[in-house]
């Protein structure tokens, strides 16, 4: 058996020169805005909040063309009622009352419809808002579970963190706050010119230069503030994944004493914060003062030019005389432009101040739409697993009904036949090359064969590619040359979701999610009843320690069982292997964070458990791995020996080397 074994897992021809490996590595992310990022989130937004916006757009514009009223009943006020009254010899008379009633009546209405369109408009605006972020993050988590194992790889946590919470808060600002008083501010700035230039040419002449310099400093200055913002954004998500890093890996840097390396890191990666974050608010806060200032010199200059026109009775010059208006530029016509003005250098100064956050926004929600544009996990798997029983004939027919007997369904196009493979967990790897990056080949050449029922283990110094090989059996990555093939059949004709629910994996990092104890063994196999979770358990001898819980199998576990020991997640994680029941397991150093006790009482049920399945072993404890059908012994990715634990003892090479000095350390 021994040396048909071997046999077996000899290379099928000579060893071929390396080959460059096909696909590309991933894009680094950028700091910089995506071109289009606005017109897209005007998209999302109107494909789910069309009407809505339409109502905030007629409150806006009801609320702009309320507050441009007012100067003109100013200017009207003065015209038609003060200036009467100081001209004539009865003063202030009942008819001048009876406008000056009419008018304040008409001022009580219009500022009614400003504050309630102003009230219905921020409700509204809440409403979308939040409702675009809902459906942002919800679409930004489905797309987060097509993504690839190497997306998370080549990505900081803490970094894809900051997308689901700093910048989703700032493309809110951007949505409910910055677009909304974008737009408020430019139908107050159109209204505002279309009036100076009804009133007078001149006078909007020196509005005109005014605005000219406001431009100017508003592209120099908040130009400077909206590139710091963006950057701010990107040092801030760094700092994010720095901060998540270190608190997942605590214990490393207590353990080694790096704490004050970490707090350098620390300090340099928020030092580039702090001088992103200190320019950008530098720049945005000193816009608003020159623009102010900029606002009072042209009031000042307004009121002396009006009033030198007025003084030399100027002819005045504006749409309004088209109209009947006065030929000559009054006291009231001036009050008002002061007016204008005023509003309208508020306005401006406004508007600038909501460039650097409309540049965080925009920086933001391209970090979102970053995020969302990442390419899925590509799938052309067409060879499915079902569910199937034997007939009389011994012929395989598909079933809907759980049996406990699978197939592999294999549809053949050019034929048009479909036929059913048993699966039974017959995997074969013919040299196969890979590397997780072009530049840089992990595995080459790796031929080895695993029958239905075997144990197959890996043993090697770390980095000799051992878990690699366990991934690419996942097709967590995919080859760049060779082939694996499931039971006959090319791994990559698959679908990807069939072949991982026929693998049952235990690794060396457990992950437990929150939820009770049974939830969490469940979770190898959804449909599993609470009956085969505990037989699971007992098989994985996690029974006894979760006996002695509190609540038993309905005890709470939170951040990742913290409540419980290293080796008791081992164990569960041992017990979700074994409820999936797949005719296949990968386990990769499953029992290196259990004691020498534990691991005796493990074992036996380990065995139970890879009894009639192919498994492939990843120990770096070489009694583990002594009954196995043939140890695989890597070193830079190649396979250097392979054969029975006896068979490379006798060799007395590198598996030897390893064997004894495990056991002298011992």
């Amino acid at each position: 058996m021994a040396e048909e074994i071997k046999r077996e897992n000899e290379p099928t021809s000579r060893p071929r020169p390396m080959k460059p490996m096909r696909g590309r590595g991933m894009p680094v992310p950028k700091g910089a805005i995506k071109k289009g990022t606005l017109k897209r989130l005007l998209k999302t937004v109107f494909r789910y909040y069309k009407w809505h916006l339409v109502a905030v757009f007629v409150c806006i514009l009801l609320s702009a063309v309320g507050n441009l009223l007012s100067t003109v009943y100013m200017q009207m006020l003065v015209d038609k009622v003060i200036s009467p009254a100081l001209d004539s010899v009865g003063g202030f008379t009942a008819e001048l009352q009876s406008k000056l009633i009419t008018m304040a009546i008409m001022m009580v209405v219009v500022y009614s419809i400003v504050v309630l369109s102003s009230f219905f408009h921020t409700r509204i605006m809440a409403v979308v808002t939040q409702g675009v972020l809902y459906r942002l993050r919800t679409e930004m988590f489905a797309k987060m579970q097509t993504l690839p194992i190497k997306y998370f790889d080549t990505h900081a946590h803490g970094e894809i963190m900051s997308a689901y919470t700093n910048d989703t808060d700032a493309t809110r600002q951007l949505i409910g706050q910055s677009l909304p008083s974008i737009l408020t501010n430019a139908l107050t700035l159109i209204s505002s010119i279309i009036l100076m230039l009804f009133y007078s040419f001149w006078l909007s002449l020196v509005v005109g230069v005014s605005t000219f310099v406001m431009t100017f400093v508003v592209k120099k200055i908040g130009g400077n503030s909206a590139k710091y913002m963006v950057s701010q954004q990107t040092s801030l998500a760094k700092e994010e994944g720095f901060v998540e890093e270190m608190m997942k890996g605590q214990k490393v840097v207590k353990v080694f004493t790096h704490e004050e390396r970490a707090k350098e890191d620390f300090d340099d990666l928020n030092e580039q914060l702090f001088k992103d974050s200190e320019r950008a608010h530098i720049y945005g806060n000193i816009l608003g003062p020159i623009l102010g200032n900029i606002g009072n010199f042209t009031y000042v200059l307004l009121a002396i030019i009006g009033g030198l026109l007025f003084a030399l009775n100027i002819p005045n010059a504006g749409f309004s005389t088209l109209f009947g208006g006065s030929k000559v530029l009054g006291i009231g016509i001036i009050v008002a432009f002061l007016g204008m003005s005023r509003n309208f250098a508020m306005t401006v100064n406004q508007m600038s101040q909501q460039i650097s956050m409309i540049a965080m926004g925009l920086a933001g929600a391209s970090r979102v739409f970053t995020l969302m544009d990442e390419k899925p996990e590509t799938d052309e798997g067409y060879v499915t697993l079902v569910n199937v029983e034997r007939k009389d004939s011994g012929e395989l027919q598909e079933t809907k009904k759980r049996t406990g007997l699978w197939a592999w369904k294999h549809y053949h196009k050019a034929d048009g036949t479909t036929t059913y493979t048993e699966l039974k967990g017959d995997i074969v790897m013919d040299m196969v090359d890979f590397g997780y990056v072009p530049e840089k080949q992990v595995l080459t050449d790796v031929t080895l064969y695993a029958k239905p029922g075997q144990k197959i283990a890996f043993v090697g110094a770390t980095g000799a590619g051992k878990t690699t090989i366990t991934n690419l059996i996942n097709r967590f990555y995919d080859i760049a040359d060779g082939k694996i093939r499931y039971d006959g059949i090319n791994i990559n004709k698959i679908r990807k979701s069939d072949l991982r629910r026929s693998l049952g994996i235990v690794l060396q990092d457990t992950n437990l999610f929150t939820g009770t104890v049974m939830e969490n063994i469940r979770y190898g196999r959804l449909d599993a009843t609470d009956e085969e979770c505990i037989e699971a358990a007992k098989l994985a001898n996690a029974d006894d320690f979760i006996s002695r819980l509190p609540d038993g199998y309905d005890t709470m576990l939170t951040n990742n069982g913290s409540n419980l020991s290293q080796g008791q997640r081992q164990l569960l994680s041992i017990a979700r292997a074994a409820v999936a029941d797949a005719p296949a397991m990968i386990l990769d150093e499953a029992t290196s964070s259990i004691d020498t006790r534990t691991e005796a009482l493990v074992a036996d049920g380990m065995d139970k458990l890879m009894h009639g399945r192919t498994v492939f072993v990843i120990a770096h404890r070489l009694s583990t791995v002594r009954n196995s059908n043939a140890i695989m012994v890597l070193d830079h990715g190649r396979i250097i020996e392979r054969g029975t634990h006896e068979q490379l003892i006798e060799q007395k090479g590198t598996y030897y080397q390893l064997y004894t000095g495990a056991f002298e350390l011992e």
